[in-house]
């Protein structure tokens, strides 16, 4: 699959910096010509996956977050939101609706919403080193390419 475009972003892991990493991937697809509901289901996804890096990546200490993305010729992107921190002990588990080490008001409805929004949701983590969650989604909108 060839690449016709890319970006790379490092961000701190604070919570504001959710709506920019949100804004910046959208502003990035939006080459693509989404419709707004392709757009709309795009962002909420990388909400969900940088949200996740903030609050259980990173709990209560500072780090980094590496988004990458990346369009191919086929109008997919495709994302990949990275942190170094907690990681997961149970992918599977986690995956699973409802699912949440924290409690509280977390639905644990996170990989949920990713899963349902995008066409492929692949995450890999390591305890101690930080997990990686890979968006891809067809865009079906006017597509330039």
């Amino acid at each position: 699959m060839n690449i016709i475009n890319e970006f790379k972003l490092t961000v701190s892991s604070k919570s504001v910096n959710e709506g920019f990493c949100r804004t910046v991937v959208s502003a990035f697809a939006s080459q693509l010509d989404p419709t707004i509901e392709e757009l709309s289901d795009l962002k909420t996804a990388v909400s969900e996956a940088v949200t996740n890096s903030i609050v259980h990546g990173y709990m209560e200490r500072e780090g980094k977050i590496y988004i990458t993305a990346q369009i191919t010729e086929n109008s997919t992107i495709k994302i990949k939101i990275r942190d170094m921190g907690v990681g997961i002990e149970n992918v599977p588990s986690a995956m699973q609706p409802l699912y949440t080490t924290l409690g509280g008001d977390r639905a644990g409805l996170g990989f949920t919403v990713m899963q349902s929004f995008c066409d492929r949701v692949g995450v890999t983590s390591h305890v101690g080193r930080g997990t990686t969650v890979t968006l891809t989604k067809r865009i079906y909108g006017k597509s330039k390419w």
